[in-house]
């Protein structure tokens, strides 16, 4: 240990004031997790003493500080010309000799651990003497594959200098640092060989919601810059802790990106002359490469174990980022440092804010949306930061992709849409700090969009941010979840998109009564089950070749309907852990199921479908049989290999108690046993059979949920979906509350419980009151209905105890 620099073994967090919260959490990390498996490449840091005598020794201090008081602290029109000056002041300085000869000492003490010249990674760490937990991620340059001690000490300067870009300078501005009182240390780590192998970020939170029962990584291959700064769409992994504290299968959803670029050592590629300074170089991925996943599942919950485990550590959430030797085939952990943007929104959480888009039109662009909320305004297309007098505040900024010296005008935009970038990319990063909409890895957002062209950018769509032409109309709610008060009835909620799951689990709710798996299959899978087990036999060809390019990254056509499914479902409920969540197997009408791909071969044409082969009625039967084992496999899969055993099954449409024992029967056929690990299986009460049989019903099943519209359509023989006697349907008819009525009551005699799915609650707050009255177990609404129907039940249970 030196005045000037610190080997990681000597570094801890107490050194966050010499050497910055970046490089005393890889000390901290080396010193006490490697006795826990975790590997963090050797390496040291130099202190802020350093940097402060080389300012002095040097004297640019004063010239420093003399150049940024011209800066322009209101409009910031200068602050390009104030950051080139201050830049060229360090680059045009001469680092000191007591200074290069302490970096040469701890880089040739570094070589010796491992008997060669090493290659290594120089990052910045920047501290504020007044708050030395201060965040500067971002902000400074990294400089990899650096060899030899004359580049080194050229990257030490380079890194210096960078203290001094446009947006760091923004940056202290913005959050009220003295440019002067920020010091700079320098992390020089060994390289770990991920040029040849692959590298990523990971979240021990969902980076979208703050939800913490996730870990949330994201890989390419080549090194980690691409992934960091946003120039590739890359692979994206979720991970339930739970699940992975229980040694289950931990892993509930896997995407593949393009990963167009693969970041390389340059003098490594023969073909491309580089400039003499540059290091690494960006080639084009092999397509084989782009098609396939950068980790395996085993590397992918080893990297999870060890997320949470530095997270445990620290007892924060962390962004980390991760690497993988192409030489070694080991994992490592290259930097770790506390979540920002959900820690400092903590305080928030109180508050939830709901959007909906009224209205819908052409769609322009989609992408992958950040945040939950729309934004609209004039698309402003920028080539390059330079371009920045061009937007003009509240204006939609649609660009190639952003890196950090767009920060100074990203304020400006209502939202940002970028073609390249994922979830972890750098507009991605800075959409969720300045809580602003953003749509990434849009990929001709540029050319479908016009500049000056009005439009809606909508991220209340899941995953997917959609950006539409003109300016469309929205609501937007606040909800305080705090001044909530829960009745004393369950309230769960009627769900099918996994996507919208992790941002609902934060208002007040008691589960999922309604999981419907059409949503999935319709949108995710799109193939008919029946078409992907006789997928040799098909006759329709142009059937054939969609379902080889959904299903081409796996071997079984099966296993496909399997892994997308179960982890749809485990995406749900993990969002909900440990509240119920209640499954109900598909229920598409034959028309419909006709309308999957491939599905025509396997589907008769009926003249009523909403009366026809539906529902229960296919689980035992020839025809559909062997789909409906697709669907309890990956109900096995999510119950017993994940351990989300908070999910119960519900069979839809099941006519008579006899067809019931035959769905129960096939059902431990498929491995689903009722009881078995706590498995329960439910009704669906919808038919008046269910109702009028309530009791017989309830000795076969452990649970019932009305479906109040297929209750009221079959009761009183009306069509819900005419035009012509539409105004005939009515839950609230004194016939179907008979009828609901009465399952209520059987359920209750039984000693099982007993739910409601539908509108009418949220609507109508007599409904709500006759449902209380009743004694019903739980109700079931809509997203966009739920805290208007917490309000009608309240309402009803307080009138209620007034009466007795």
């Amino acid at each position: 240990m030196s005045k000037y620099t610190m080997t990681f073994s000597e570094i801890n967090m107490d050194n966050i004031p010499q050497v910055g919260g970046k490089n005393a959490a890889l000390g901290e990390m080396f010193q006490n997790l490697a006795s826990k498996g975790i590997n963090v490449p050797d390496g040291f840091a130099t202190t802020s003493d350093a940097y402060w005598d080389f300012l002095d020794k040097s004297n640019t201090r004063d010239e420093l500080t003399e150049v940024l008081n011209e800066l322009d602290t209101k409009e910031f029109s200068n602050l390009h010309d104030i950051g080139f000056k201050c830049r060229n002041i360090i680059l045009n300085a001469e680092i000191p000799s007591d200074i290069k000869n302490a970096i040469r000492q701890a880089y040739k003490e570094l070589n010796s651990k491992y008997n060669e010249q090493i290659q290594v990674a120089v990052r910045s760490s920047a501290t504020a003497e007044d708050l030395p937990e201060a965040s500067f991620a971002g902000q400074q340059e990294t400089y990899l594959n650096i060899k030899g001690e004359e580049e080194l000490l050229d990257a030490c300067l380079r890194c210096y200098a960078s203290l001094f870009t446009d947006r760091a300078i923004k940056y202290r501005e913005d959050n009220g640092f003295e440019h002067m009182q920020v010091a700079l240390s320098l992390g020089i780590q060994k390289m770990v060989r991920s040029d040849r192998a692959c590298s990523g970020v990971g979240f021990t939170i969902d980076t979208e919601t703050g939800f913490e029962n996730v870990i949330f990584l994201t890989g390419s291959w080549g090194l980690g810059e691409n992934v960091v700064q946003g120039n590739i769409n890359p692979d994206e992994f979720y991970v339930f802790k739970p699940s992975l504290k229980m040694n289950k299968k931990a892993i509930i959803s896997k995407t593949i990106g393009t990963k167009s670029k693969t970041m390389v050592y340059a003098e490594d590629v023969e073909d491309q002359t580089p400039e003499p300074s540059t290091t690494t170089i960006n080639i084009d991925t092999p397509e084989d490469k782009k098609e396939k996943l950068v980790l395996s599942d085993r590397e992918i919950e080893g990297l999870a174990r060890w997320a949470m485990t530095i997270e445990e550590y620290y007892g924060k959430p962390m962004d980390i980022e991760w690497a993988k030797d192409g030489i070694s085939g080991d994992m490592y952990i290259v930097q770790a440092r506390p979540e920002t943007v959900h820690a400092a929104k903590k305080e928030e959480k109180s508050k939830v804010y709901t959007y909906s888009l009224k209205e819908r039109s052409e769609v322009l662009a989609e992408g992958r949306s950040i945040g939950s909320k729309i934004a609209g305004g004039k698309a402003r297309i920028l080539h390059s930061p330079e371009e920045a007098d061009k937007l003009q505040r509240g204006e939609v900024l649609v660009t190639d992709m952003t890196n950090p010296d767009w920060d100074p005008i990203l304020k400006k935009a209502s939202a940002i849409v970028t073609n390249k970038g994922g979830r972890t990319s750098h507009a991605a990063i800075v959409a969720r700090e300045i809580g602003a909409v953003a749509v990434v890895g849009a990929g001709n957002a540029t050319e479908a969009i016009q500049d000056g062209q009005e439009v809606t950018v909508s991220c209340v769509e899941g995953e997917n941010g959609v950006i539409y032409d003109g300016i469309l109309e929205w609501e937007e709610h606040e909800v305080n979840v705090e001044e909530i008060k829960m009745p004393d009835t369950e309230v769960m909620f009627i769900l099918g998109d996994p996507e919208q799951s992790f941002g609902l689990s934060f208002l007040p709710n008691n589960g999922v009564g309604l999981m419907r798996l059409e949503f999935v299959i319709n949108n995710s899978i799109k193939i008919h089950p029946m078409a992907l087990v006789n997928f040799d036999n098909l006759k329709d060809e142009e059937a054939k070749e969609k379902i080889e390019q959904l299903t081409h990254h796996y071997e079984n056509k099966e296993d496909y309907f399997v892994n997308k499914l179960s982890e749809a479902v485990a995406t749900i409920a993990a969002a909900f852990y440990p509240k119920d969540v209640i499954v109900r197997m598909s229920d598409f009408k034959t028309n419909e199921y006709a309308n999957l791909i491939g599905g025509h071969e396997f589907e008769p044409k009926e003249d009523n479908p909403m009366l026809g082969f539906r529902g229960a009625s296919r689980y035992y039967n020839s025809r559909y049989k062997d789909g409906f084992k697709l669907e309890c496999r990956a109900m096995k899969v999510v119950r017993d290999d994940m351990g989300l055993t908070n999910v119960k099954l519900m069979i839809p449409f099941c006519r008579t108690v006899d067809e019931g024992r035959k769905v129960i029967n096939v059902m431990e056929e498929y491995g689903l046993k009722q009881g078995e690990n706590d498995l329960e299986i439910y009704v669906m009460v919808e038919i008046p059979s269910n109702a009028i049989l309530a009791k017989e019903f309830a000795e076969v099943f452990d649970g019932f949920s009305i479906g109040s519209n297929d209750l009221t359509q079959l009761t009183l023989g009306v069509d819900r979906d005419s035009g012509i006697v539409h105004e005939l349907f009515n839950e609230k008819d004194e016939a179907t509350k008979n009828m609901i009525a009465m399952s209520i009551k059987q359920a209750k005699e039984a000693g099982i419980k007993v739910g409601l799915c539908g509108q009418a609650p949220s609507d109508h707050p007599e409904f709500a009151q006759f449902l209380v009255e009743q004694g019903i177990n739980s109700i079931s609404f809509n997203p966009d209905a739920l805290v208007k129907g917490i309000e009608n039940i309240t309402e009803a249970e307080d009138r209620l105890k007034q009466t007795v």
